[in-house]
């Protein structure tokens, strides 16, 4: 006998927990299924922060998705009573024609967002922490920050579960299979009917989505904490979060938190062939380019960092997400592919995602995050 569901949701990580909470929110008897614990480290949405901003420098699209992103944040702090955004501000630092800074100009423009533009000599004095080149261009973002990405999971999943969704953790799914107007879905434990699937499954999607042959890659991504007793790297002092385009690789980070300094870079990264066996010991190569960095551009932490984790970015060709309807079941909705960008507009996503498998449309412009598009054709 299975359990009987309006929607289930596959995979309750950042975007599904999001997905999950949002149809709880509308009153839908909602299944929510996570292969492992929930807010876990076995994927992309950990690692205590993640930046958020507005003037988005992959594509303006994006902005409006943003704008939306950030209004949720605020409703679900209030919802769940956790404070989950910090606004500090972004420091954007490159070449003059690099993509990070024409970017974020374009979008700011068309969206007329607040943006600054620093000399080197003003963000010096400004930004003391850093050690910038005079031949960069700097831009200053005050509307940006960062979100607690374990609480915001979690806030999702337990206001959720307040309003009566259920939550399965460390739950494998087996299959999952289309009979008309229902879906039926097989765990290790026992199966499930619903109206409606939403397949969140981040670096597991292409497994969950085999027969669209999706072009995903999988990449393995160190996060780094350096630690510091120097206070001028407190958001405090008027240091937020940062991200550089240099010579070597694109480097982001964020203000010290509890004493540490944490710093990723965003480009490269190594392929990862099964994520249930990522390698998550650390290795000289890995340290190479974030040391070069942190002893260019900010000399006054130590040449070490004192943690790492290690996370995922599932990638697809052009960097851009997929959010869509399957293209053979029109109740299975499918979002994947978030290219290590995405966290910030888990709140906007699953919106749409529940839109999607709900009412079988969305108000928010997602068209350029087709699955139809012509990157992903093979």
């Amino acid at each position: 006998m299975s359990a009987t569901y309006d929607f289930i949701v596959l995979g309750a990580g950042g975007f599904g927990s999001s997905a999950f909470y949002h149809l709880a929110k509308r009153g839908a008897r909602v299944l929510g299924l996570e292969q492992f614990d929930a807010a876990h480290d076995r994927g992309s949405s950990h690692g205590e922060t993640r930046v958020i901003r507005k003037a988005y420098f992959e594509h303006p699209d994006y902005v409006p998705l943003l704008q939306r992103a950030y209004e949720l944040w605020r409703e679900l702090e209030a919802e769940s009573g956790r404070t989950l955004y910090h606004e500090v501000g972004l420091l954007l630092g490159g070449l003059p024609g690099s993509g990070v800074i024409t970017g974020a100009k374009i979008a700011a423009e068309r969206h007329n967002l607040r943006l600054e533009t620093l000399t080197t000599t003003e963000a010096a004095e400004r930004f003391p922490a850093y050690r910038i080149p005079q031949k960069f261009a700097v831009l200053y973002e005050p509307e940006a920050g960062y979100l607690a990405v374990e609480s915001c999971v979690r806030a999702h999943l337990d206001v959720a579960v307040n309003r009566g969704a259920d939550l399965h953790v460390n739950e494998k799914v087996l299959e999952w299979r289309v009979d008309g107007p229902v879906v039926r879905v097989r765990t290790e434990r026992g199966e499930y009917e619903a109206g409606g699937l939403v397949i969140t499954a981040g670096a597991w999607s292409s497994r969950r989505l085999a027969e669209l042959k999706i072009p995903l890659q999988v990449l393995r991504k160190i996060i780094f904490w350096y630690e510091t007793p120097l206070e001028k790297f407190d958001a405090a002092a008027g240091n937020g979060c940062f991200f550089f385009e240099t010579a070597n690789g694109e480097f982001y980070g964020f203000p010290r938190i509890d004493g540490k300094v944490k710093l990723a870079e965003h480009s490269a990264g190594n392929k990862v062939e099964d994520p249930i066996y990522l390698d998550r010991e650390l290795y000289p190569m890995d340290t190479a380019w974030p040391d070069k960095f942190v002893a260019s551009f900010m000399p006054d932490l130590p040449r070490r960092a004192v943690q790492h984790v290690v996370c995922m970015y599932t990638k697809t060709p052009d960097s851009h997400f997929i959010v869509d309807r399957h293209p053979e079941h029109d109740n299975v909705v499918i979002g994947a592919g978030f290219s290590g960008h995405g966290f910030k507009f888990t709140s906007s996503i699953g919106e749409v995602l529940a839109d999607l498998v709900d009412q079988k449309q969305t108000a928010l412009p997602i068209e350029f995050l087709s699955l139809g598009r012509k990157a992903l054709r093979t």
